[in-house]
Formats: structure tokens, C-alpha cells, sequence
């Protein structure tokens, strides 16, 4: 993380258009974690995260500037929606399991990284593997010419089948079933006692018989892959690692988190889960200690970052402990006609370039005028205005629209140049924009 916060903003500058103070805050956060990593040990279990508050209508990039940055330093993150919890004693998630589906993320991460170390050992084990099923090995007593042309073929099939030439063929293997309770016990969301009940099976059930079983050659190397990575990957390391890193640098987007808020006026002040949830995410975002399957993990150094709209409550709504415990609040701005545009024309992999993306795999060259463009952004800035505002999901609705029917047609414009004139986003969007009852259902 050797990047200042003006490279931090720089970069997200490439997806994000605006919102300078929540980028701002965000790269200050990000930066102080890899300050704090070289403090003294003493000083730095002293050193707290200062968890963000992101204040904005939905579509304006409070999500996608938090996932970036994590993507970007390949942290582990998870987003979350309040609204899916449940204080305990109520039916549903409890609030923990956002922190073991942080550390299940964090273990993907380590793990994707340890096998890209030992990509060449794990893809020589599988290849040996088929390649045996293949070719039958020699008796025993076999003479030193035998054992040497047996090699020789041995090497040209393994080529071949590193190839992809003999995928679809079928081979058989020796096949592991694994029974439902195993497959529930591996969802990382569920609480660790949860392998208790998995063990107690086990024992009544038996040890799991292998069974021969016909695949091709292509499943087969992605069962052998798996195999391989148990075999090869020291798992203790990528779990010890990955609880390190989600320790220290873990971050926990919750969103709707004015949902959960309770105003006077609310008519959820009756609805005691509301400020159950607020209580029970109090403990967790100010430091305990969770159980998972992968072992404790510490919350004290996890990043928090929680977003809302906030129309029908305010941040002042949440419990006085919670709102103490996010000190960072950021304001997003609503998206204007001209954020739009740029939206569709600056950032990186935009809709427009992803539209067009799309329609060359069918062979068919798509154009997009600026006047085009603009017109559109018109257009989705008067939706966001007659009906709920969604921010830049409406350009993912007012492009589709517009194109339909030459994706819908594609074959027909096959090795044509096929341009997006004014004239055609006016006939489907004009009298869709001007009725705010039709806007509401099709835009």
C-alpha cells in the first residue's frame, strides 16, 4: 500500500466520478492503515481505524468507491445490507456472520494467492494424475527398453492432454461423495458449532466410501485441481495468513444503514429489532472477538464503513453508542445531467464501451455520437428527477432501452456500422420521460 492518498483519489478517479470528500476520506482511512502497520508494537494496538459514515441517495458510488479500494489492494471486503439482520432471539443472520463472511472472503484471497505460487506444481499433479488413468502402468519385473518407451509415451500423452486436445473424452476416477450436512457445514456464514454437528454425523454415518465415477478429462482436471490444492497447499499457513489479513486490514461496508434507524416519526419506533440490530453491531464495531470456522479473529482493527440515504431518519436516529463509533461523515452528492456524461464517457470499462464491447462479438460496429450521449444522460437526469432517484443504475436502464432492438437484432446488422442517432433515442425515450407514471415502471 505504498500509494499516497492523491494516487489513492487518482485512481478512483478512473471509476468514480465526483465525490471528492468521500474519496478523500476513504484514501486517508486506507493510507492510515498502512501507516499504522509501522508503528511500534505498542503504539499500533493503540491506533483504532476511524470508521466512515457515507451520507447519499443510492447510484452515486458509496458502494463502488469502498469495493474498489479493497480490489485494488487486494483486501479482503465484504458489503452488507443492515436490513438482513436480526437482533438475537429473532429468526435470521445474526450480526457476527458479517465478520465470518469477511474472514471466508479473506481466505479466497490468500489461498488464490498461494495457489498462483504453486500454479506449475498443482498443474503437473493433475496432468500426472490423468495421464496414469490413461495409460496403464507397466508389471513389475518389466524390462529397462519397456520402462524406457513407457516413459517416452507417458511424456507425449501428458502433452497431449496439457493440450485441451483429449477434453472431451471420459476416463474414470475415484470419486469422494460429500454428504448435505458437509456441504451445509462449508458455508464460512455458518457459526462454528455447526462443525460440531457435522463430526457427530461423521461418526454415525461412517467415513465416506470412494466411488468410481465417469468424467471427461476436462471435469476431471478440475477435480484433480482441487485434490491437488489440498495436497500441496499448507492450509494452516493460508489460514493463519488470511485471519492476519482480515484482521488488519479487513473492510465491512454495511449499507441501508438508515433502515435501521429509529426517528420519532418513524413508524418502525415500535419495531424493537431496529435498535436490536443497532446494539448487537455496537460490540462487534467496537472491538470483540468472533469465533469462526478458520479460528478467533479480532474486529478491533477492522474497518467499518457505513452508508445511507437517510431521508426518512438521521444519522443523529442511530443509538448514541453506534453513531460515537463512526466519527468520519461524508455527504455524497446526487449525480447531475453532466456527472452522467462523464459517467458514460471518462471512467474506465464504461456502459458505453461495454455496449459496444458486446455487440462486436455479434460483429456489429457500434457508434455513439457525444450529441448522443448527452441526450441520454438528459434523459436519465429528468427519470432521476420525475421518479425515485437511482443515480447512475439509470443509465443501465436508459441505454438498454434504447438498444434493444438492435441487440435484439444483431444478426441482421451483422458487419455493419450501426449508429445511436438522436433521432432514435428520442422515439423511445420521449414519451416515456414526459409520463411520470410510464417513467416509473419502464425507466
Amino acid at each position: 500500500m505504498e500509494l499516497t492518498p492523491k494516487e489513492i483519489v487518482k485512481y478512483l478517479d478512473d471509476f468514480i466520478i465526483g465525490q471528492k470528500e468521500a474519496k478523500k476520506a476513504i484514501a486517508i482511512a486506507l493510507r492510515n492503515r498502512y501507516r499504522r502497520l509501522r508503528l511500534d508494537d505498542d503504539m499500533r494496538d493503540e491506533v483504532l481505524p476511524k470508521n466512515i459514515l457515507m451520507i447519499g441517495p443510492t447510484g452515486v458510488g458509496k458502494t463502488e468507491i469502498a469495493r474498489r479500494m479493497a480490489k485494488m489492494f487486494g483486501l479482503p471486503f465484504v458489503k452488507v445490507e443492515a436490513t438482513k439482520y436480526t437482533e438475537v432471539g429473532f429468526v435470521g443472520r445474526d450480526v457476527e456472520s458479517m465478520v465470518r463472511d469477511l474472514v471466508h472472503d479473506s481466505i479466497k484471497i490468500v489461498r488464490a494467492e498461494h495457489e498462483e505460487e504453486n500454479k506449475s506444481k498443482i498443474e503437473d499433479y493433475v496432468l500426472d494424475e490423468i495421464t496414469k488413468k490413461l495409460l496403464p502402468n507397466l508389471p513389475k519385473g518389466a524390462t529397462e527398453e519397456k520402462q524406457a518407451d513407457h516413459a517416452k509415451t507417458f511424456a507425449k500423452l501428458r502433452e497431449i492432454v496439457k493440450s485441451g486436445e483429449k477434453d472431451d473424452s471420459t476416463i474414470e476416477i475415484d470419486y469422494e461423495p460429500r454428504t448435505s450436512i458437509e456441504i451445509v457445514a462449508d458455508n464460512d456464514s455458518m457459526p462454528p458449532e455447526f462443525g460440531k454437528l457435522q463430526d457427530t454425523f461423521s461418526k454415525i454415518l461412517g467415513s465416506n466410501k470412494k466411488i468410481k465415477k465417469e468424467v471427461t478429462i476436462k471435469e476431471a482436471k478440475k477435480y484433480f485441481e482441487g485434490e491437488a490444492t489440498e495436497k500441496l497447499l499448507d492450509m494452516e499457513a493460508v489460514k493463519e495468513e488470511a485471519l492476519k489479513r482480515a484482521e488488519s486490514g479487513g473492510i465491512i461496508f454495511i449499507d441501508e444503514m438508515d433502515k435501521v434507524a429509529i426517528s420519532e416519526k418513524s413508524s418502525g419506533r415500535n419495531d424493537p429489532s431496529k435498535e436490536g440490530v443497532q446494539r448487537d453491531l455496537l460490540p462487534i464495531v467496537e472491538g470483540s472477538s468472533i469465533n469462526t470456522k478458520y479460528g478467533i479473529i479480532s474486529t478491533d482493527h477492522i474497518l467499518f464503513i457505513a452508508a445511507g440515504a437517510f431521508h426518512m431518519t438521521k444519522p443523529s436516529d442511530l443509538i448514541a453508542e453506534l453513531q460515537g463509533r463512526f466519527p468520519l461523515r461524508v455527504e455524497l452528492d446526487s449525480l447531475t445531467e453532466e456527472d452522467l456524461f462523464k459517467i458514460l464517457t471518462t471512467t474506465k470499462n464504461s456502459l458505453i464501451k461495454q455496449y459496444i464491447a458486446l455487440l462486436k462479438v455479434e460483429e456489429v460496429e457500434l457508434e455513439f455520437p457525444e450529441n448522443s450521449i448527452r441526450l441520454m444522460s438528459k434523459y436519465a437526469s429528468m427519470a432521476n428527477e420525475k421518479t425515485e432517484n437511482i443515480g447512475a443504475r439509470r443509465l443501465h436502464t436508459v441505454i438498454e432501452k434504447v438498444i434493444e432492438d438492435i441487440s435484439f437484432e444483431a444478426e441482421e446488422h451483422k458487419g455493419q456500422k450501426v449508429v445511436v442517432e438522436e433521432k432514435l433515442i428520442n422515439e423511445k425515450l420521449e414519451d416515456v420521460v414526459d409520463s411520470e407514471d410510464v417513467t416509473r415502471y419502464i425507466l
